[in-house]
């Protein structure tokens, strides 16, 4: 399954770090407005050195390719959107190894749940 939405970068929120028991963190979302009679606003985040690969600003256009993760606290559920991979109108952004990612089935394109971000090439994208 492949994920990806389409839309106007309508705002980036400012990033925040910290230290877990993983190691430093850093992510920052942006705010994605999708374009047609009913427009809608989806918050998007993306971690690590993906912020500075990815270099998102207001006004951009762009197609990202998502992951869903929900998680429950206190009988509430909490849903994630992540970007993995961008494509800017004319141009691919992806992972540090420069080459666009496959269909996003797997986590073989370096996906939040990668081993950067603490999981195991072996971990499944969902």
């Amino acid at each position: 399954m492949s994920l990806q939405i389409t839309g106007q970068v309508i705002s980036v929120l400012e990033e925040r770090s910290g230290a877990g028991a993983k190691g430093e963190w850093r992510q920052q979302d942006f705010i994605l407005e999708t374009s047609g009679e009913y427009p809608k606003k989806v918050c998007i985040g993306q971690w690590g050195d993906r912020i500075d690969e990815f270099g998102v600003t207001v006004g951009e256009t762009l197609t990202v390719h998502i992951d869903l993760k929900s998680r429950e606290y206190n009988d509430r559920w909490y849903t994630d959107v992540t970007a993995w991979r961008i494509e800017k109108e004319d141009q691919v952004v992806t992972g540090r190894d420069g080459a666009p990612g496959g269909s996003g089935e797997t986590d073989q394109d370096g996906g939040p749940d990668s081993a950067e971000n603490g999981g195991t090439m072996d971990d499944l994208p969902f």
